[in-house]
């Protein structure tokens, strides 16, 4: 366990199939306190290729919870969630994106792929190529 989350809180329930799916998951306002001890919300959108356990969504919702009382920069917090999720259900990829609302009159979105080669991806999923996403 970290000093910024419990990854013990991720269930699991097991992969139904061995075919091959994707999953996408939306969360539309994970909280937290900003660097500043001030409340900050964010979208949290994460796409996952299980293997053999997928994501137990009521898990989920309560490890994001841990945040709320928690001061923790927007690229620290990406960091956790990327890492916990990849710790406890190991995918075959795992993609996290956060939009952050606006502070200050400024958005931020981070995004984190596992199939990245800076993230010991083999970059073998192109959807990511030449999109110019909406926010």
């Amino acid at each position: 366990m970290s000093n910024w989350s419990d990854p013990s809180i991720l269930k699991s329930i097991t992969n139904p199939t061995a075919a091959g799916y994707e999953v996408k998951i939306k969360s539309p306002e994970v909280t937290f306190l900003g660097v500043k001890d001030q409340p900050d919300f964010a979208d949290l959108f994460i796409t996952v290729y299980p293997r053999e356990r997928v994501v137990e969504l009521k898990s989920l919702k309560i490890y994001l919870q841990q945040f709320r009382n928690k001061i923790i920069s927007y690229e620290r917090l990406v960091n956790v969630i990327y890492e916990d999720l990849m710790s406890v259900y190991s995918p075959d990829r795992l993609r996290v994106v956060m939009v952050f609302n606006p502070r200050g009159g400024i958005s931020s979105k981070l995004t984190i792929d596992s199939d990245w080669t800076t993230r010991g991806g083999e970059e073998k999923y192109k959807d990511w190529v030449g999109l110019s996403e909406e926010w």
